[in-house]
């Protein structure tokens, strides 16, 4: 007699399965929603926590730097954390710091106090970065999954929606501390949410921990932001740019070997080795690089180019998550008849054009409409491509490496975030001298001469073509990453 699977749909067990599946994903959506409004808030307020601090060029860089880099670093050794400890147990503890950091950060006597407390937020995010995308893809049914991950994106999108505005209003009004003070209460419901919902499961075998190859990933991530920050403020001569990158590159090599002879790589490119697989992430890291400094580099054209206050550059970005908030969950609608490799070529042929409407049109006289079209495309393009790629990875893995190469997918993207923001804010920030360079991060540029303003203009022309380049390679990479494989089967219930 043949066995009748019971997780079909339409029986109960698929309707049970599914009911659960969305309680989940609105935990992993708050997660994604509370590191989503943290990093947006930011990128608008940065001006007036600069100001407040009277930071220099290059701590105002790190105030945003330190938690990419932390974040990055850590993401797929929490990835073998959860294998080891339980999933939802480090999901929940991520939530904890999070919260516990974001207070902290609030009461900060000085910015570099300020910026460890951000280094301390990353670790809590990596946490919950590392491990919302796999706990989703375990809770869903297959023939869901585009669903449940459109949603899941599309959180993302609303965060960055209400973000900058929050960003604006908060600056203007409560005060700088707030934009860190805001995330405690969101923090604390989203950890009793998810105590409350998810449910224990088995913990993986026990597996060394590569802790050589997560250090030698964070010394070489930071000796590469050392060098890439320090590139536009002081030039490509300086000994602080040529040791960094003299570092970075004798470290990546050194990586490449000990991964090899690890036992558990924290990179394990043995796993990337099949051709989707390979070139949906190259895509995954130049659609990165090309999108996630563009929220604070726009807020940073309508304070320091245009002179508007937090509150107006705030509603002058909102285009772009109100575009990734549209696209998201209809991207993830059609993913049940349009194949999610589709949908990632689709969205970087748009973030591409959006950049490229920018590109051409860099002046502090340009009409709002312009710029609004080129930044709604640009979310239109990310939160289709997020989609359609997160799916189209998720889907190809096997179910037993879930977790690590879930936390190296996120770490290639993470690595294309950190480099967009530091490669932006230097090739901006060259454009002018270098006693003018603090004056664009404190948004105050737009009161000296017109001829600063002008050089910044080319320093925005610059940086804007160099992200269209990057988002039509993402679109070459992205057309290439098409399977040549059958799907992932279904996991079993307990898989992680």
């Amino acid at each position: 007699m043949v066995a009748i699977p019971q997780d079909l749909p339409g029986s109960p067990e698929y309707a049970s399965r599914l009911r659960y599946a969305w309680r989940v994903c609105s935990v992993t959506s708050l997660g994604l929603v509370l590191i989503g409004i943290s990093g947006s808030t930011l990128n608008v307020a940065l001006p007036e926590v600069v100001r407040h601090f009277r930071a220099d060029a290059f701590a105002s860089g790190w105030i945003l730097l330190s938690f990419l880099l932390v974040n990055t670093a850590t993401l797929v050794f929490f990835g073998r954390v959860a294998d080891l400890l339980g999933r939802r147990e480090v999901y929940l503890a991520g939530f904890a710091l999070f919260t516990a950091a974001s207070l902290l950060a609030g009461l900060s006597p000085n910015v570099w106090f300020l910026i460890a407390m951000r280094a301390v937020q990353a670790v809590g995010a990596a946490m919950i970065l590392a491990n919302g995308t796999v706990i989703i893809t375990d809770a869903f049914p297959p023939d869901r999954l585009s669903q449940g991950m459109g949603v899941y994106i599309g959180t993302l999108s609303v965060a960055q929606l209400a973000g900058p505005t929050l960003g604006g209003l908060v600056a203007d009004t409560a005060g700088w501390q707030w934009i860190f003070w805001v995330n405690v209460p969101a923090g604390l419901i989203a950890l009793v949410w998810g105590a409350f919902t998810l449910r224990k499961v088995a913990r993986g075998p026990r597996k060394p921990v590569d802790a050589l190859g997560n250090l030698i990933v964070f010394a070489a991530l930071s000796a590469a932001l050392v060098a890439l920050s320090e590139a536009g403020s002081r030039g490509l001569g300086s000994p602080a740019v040529i040791a960094g990158a003299a570092v970075t590159a004798v470290l990546v090599p050194v990586l490449i070997v000990v991964e090899r002879r690890a036992a558990h790589p924290v990179l394990d490119v043995r796993l990337f080795g099949e051709r989707m697989l390979a070139f949906a992430n190259l895509a995954s890291f130049c659609n990165a690089l090309a999108r996630a400094a563009l929220i604070l580099l726009v807020a940073l054209y309508f304070q320091a180019a245009r002179g508007v206050d937090a509150v107006t550059a705030a509603l002058g970005v909102l285009p772009v998550p109100i575009g990734m908030a549209l696209a998201s969950p209809i991207a993830g609608a059609l993913g049940r008849r349009i194949s999610p490799y589709a949908l990632s070529v689709g969205g970087s042929l748009l973030s591409a054009s959006g950049l490229g409407v920018l590109m051409l049109n860099t002046a502090p006289a340009t009409p709002y409409w312009v710029i609004g079209v080129g930044l709604f495309l640009c979310g239109c393009g990310s939160g289709t491509f997020l989609t359609g790629n997160t799916t189209q990875v998720m889907k190809a893995l096997p179910a037993g490496s879930l977790g690590v190469v879930n936390g190296f997918r996120l770490m290639v993207m993470n690595v294309g975030i950190v480099l967009s923001v530091a490669l932006t804010l230097s090739v901006l920030t060259s454009a002018v001298s270098p006693a003018l360079r603090a004056q664009v991060y404190a948004g105050t540029l737009s009161r000296m001469s017109p001829v600063a303003v002008e050089q910044l203009m080319n320093g925005f022309q610059k940086t804007y073509g160099m992200l269209f380049a990057v988002a039509l390679a993402g679109a070459l990479l992205a057309a290439l990453a098409r399977s040549r494989r059958p799907r992932r089967p279904e996991s079993g219930a307990g898989s992680r």
